[in-house]
């Protein structure tokens, strides 16, 4: 057989793999951010609505599967708060999160400033400026947060690394924001 026989057999058993893993709902294969593992640690994360004051410890990720209730619970400490509605989150950003974190060696809170946010809320935000009339909150798929005890800057280095989506960093306003949209960056 020749090389690049071989190495088009390879890709398609692993396409064939990719796919097969994707029609599991609820498995997962492999972490978007390391190398592919049959099974992985689990995912524990511990956040703190600034604005609700409430907190939240939890396992969402056993290894094996992301646990329903425990993602239920995470949309609901991410809710907009200002009409108390809650959404689904993208489950990528907490697995982002958590990874920042252990590249940090942070082991605390996670501090959440803006989870999911309705569009009459971004509406609203729009006329102070500074808020995407389209943005990924209003989707589930963004998150602005800090982390104690580290510089924002190391999050936002942290964050690009990841490459999942955009980054945006907000020194002034104190948080870094991270989305799973296209891969970008910019400062606020």
């Amino acid at each position: 057989m020749s090389e690049i026989d071989y190495k088009r057999r390879q890709l398609l058993l692993a396409g064939g793999a990719f796919l097969g893993a994707s029609l599991v709902p609820g498995m997962v294969s492999a972490s978007p951010y390391k190398s592919v593992n049959v099974r992985q640690n689990p995912r524990q994360i511990s956040l703190c609505n600034i604005h609700t004051r409430e907190e939240l410890d939890s396992e969402y990720f056993d290894g094996e599967f992301y646990l329903k209730e425990e993602l239920r619970k995470i949309n609901h400490i991410c809710r907009d708060f200002r009409r108390n509605e809650v959404a689904k989150m993208d489950r990528r950003l907490f697995d982002a999160i958590t990874e920042i974190q252990s590249e940090l060696g942070h082991k605390g809170q996670v501090r959440i400033i803006s989870g999911y946010r309705s569009p009459a809320t971004n509406k609203a935000l729009q006329k102070t400026g500074g808020v995407a009339k389209k943005s990924f909150h209003m989707k589930g798929q963004a998150i602005d947060f800090n982390l104690e005890g580290v510089s924002l800057s190391r999050i936002r280095n942290a964050a690009l690394e990841l490459r999942l989506g955009g980054v945006g960093y907000y020194p002034r306003s104190g948080f870094v924001h991270i989305d799973t949209g296209p891969v970008r960056r910019w400062n606020g």
